[in-house]
């Protein structure tokens, strides 16, 4: 009877979690990767348009930097898809999948319109900006305590709840339109009232700076206070948090009435500071954007600083590369971007596992199949004897002693 076993084949590599990576180190890999992704960017666009990597990397800076009015709007850009990546980092970090930061932000912009809109005119401007601000942040609460409420007490999936409600923001707002501009054009006139002043002249650093208190707020919250100890026990562990004493629910709907708020304030700021006016492209997608901005910088509300710099930098300057390659349309811009952030997010892969392969030396053969011990050899079996002849006579002793 043949007795071989087949040897299992060993694969040729293997993933191994890495352990204690230090911080410089995983930074150095993604700073290498944003350098290497800015050189496959510039390639590509030397492939596709002729345009050489140095007059690439010139032009993308002018499309950011090359004028004072190009600086202040990319600074202002940076301010306000900040706030979007702030408002998802708490519930996130709870690990609640907020996916609606695009419908918060675009109830607390149609809030402030609302009030601009029957109020304008008829109280005093500066008390007006107040009353849309409340407006804004009462709105942008609400449309994300909904989806809190039904997570805390029915256990809902929160993922899909808060995308739905992104379209019902979008037709509540397109609907309004309608009725307030019948037989229009679909969007609403610029609001003469209820502007935001202007500092130094410029309607840019009112942005801005709120954009910096709420990023400095966030992060003394998040890591200094109660609260925040809260959010990260339950985003760890929501049976730690219940057996230490946390409510839950609690923090779900207090967290989500935090990033409602915070999405209430980018709504305020957009029509009351940039835009006048509100329609359904308000958001402009930046809901979405945030969610990468924000795990990027794995949700520190510093490092986010750099993260929104980073995006509204790519899609400024290969727009301004786009434009003087003669390409018309933004889709070859978003192709690149898209690339770069394909890069970040695979460089994490190798931050966090290591590839392990298997090594053979030369005419190494396969060892051979290790044999099962079927009976006791003898050399075995005459130690166990004498053992067992050794306990035969210190029983024999003991009983002659107590006799």
């Amino acid at each position: 009877m043949n007795n071989t076993v087949k040897k299992a084949k060993e694969p040729l590599f293997h993933l191994v979690k890495r352990s204690n990576v230090p911080h410089w180190q995983a930074w150095s890999i993604r700073g290498g990767t944003v350098v290497g992704g800015f050189l496959l960017i510039a390639i590509l666009i030397y492939a596709f348009l002729g345009i050489v990597p140095t007059d690439t990397f010139k032009f993308m800076f002018d499309g950011a930097f090359g004028t004072q009015y190009r600086t202040m709007d990319l600074l202002r850009s940076v301010a306000i898809l900040l706030l979007f990546a702030l408002a998802v980092t708490p519930a996130f970090k709870m690990k609640f999948w907020n996916i609606g930061a695009e419908g918060q932000v675009l109830m607390g912009a149609y809030a402030c319109m609302v009030c601009l809109h029957y109020f304008g005119g008829k109280i005093n401007n500066t008390l007006l900006i107040f009353f849309a601000l409340g407006f804004a942040l009462v709105a942008g609460a609400l449309w994300a305590v909904i989806p809190a409420i039904f997570k805390a007490k029915w256990n809902t999936n929160e993922t899909l709840f808060t995308l739905m409600m992104n379209y019902i923001a979008i037709r509540i707002i397109e609907y309004t339109i309608k009725v307030w501009v019948p037989g229009g054009t679909g969007v609403l006139p610029l609001m003469p009232y209820g502007n935001l002043p202007t500092i130094a002249g410029e309607n840019f650093w009112f942005s801005i700076i709120v954009a910096i208190a709420v990023t400095a707020f966030l992060f003394v919250y998040l890591r200094y206070s109660k609260h925040g100890y809260e959010i990260t026990v339950v985003g760890e562990s929501e049976n730690t948090a219940r057996y230490i004493g946390i409510n839950v629910k609690k923090v779900i709907v207090r967290t989500l009435v935090l990033s409602g708020l915070i999405c209430g304030i980018a709504g305020f700021l957009l029509v009351s500071g940039i835009n006048h006016t509100v329609s359904s492209n308000s958001a402009g997608g930046r809901g979405f954007t945030a969610i990468l901005v924000s795990w990027l910088a794995k949700f520190n509300p510093i490092v986010m600083i750099f993260t929104a710099l980073l995006v509204v930098f790519l899609s400024a300057g290969t727009n301004e590369v786009m434009t003087l390659g003669g390409v018309t349309n933004s889709f070859f811009s978003q192709v690149v971007t898209g690339i770069m952030f394909l890069l970040i997010i695979g460089c994490e892969f190798f931050i966090n596992y290591k590839i392990v392969f298997r090594h053979r030396a030369k005419g190494e053969q396969t060892p051979p199949k290790e044999e099962t011990p079927t009976a006791t050899t003898p050399a075995s079996t005459e130690s166990e004897t004498e053992t067992a002849f050794d306990l035969q006579e210190k029983t024999t002793a003991v009983e002659e002693d107590n006799v």
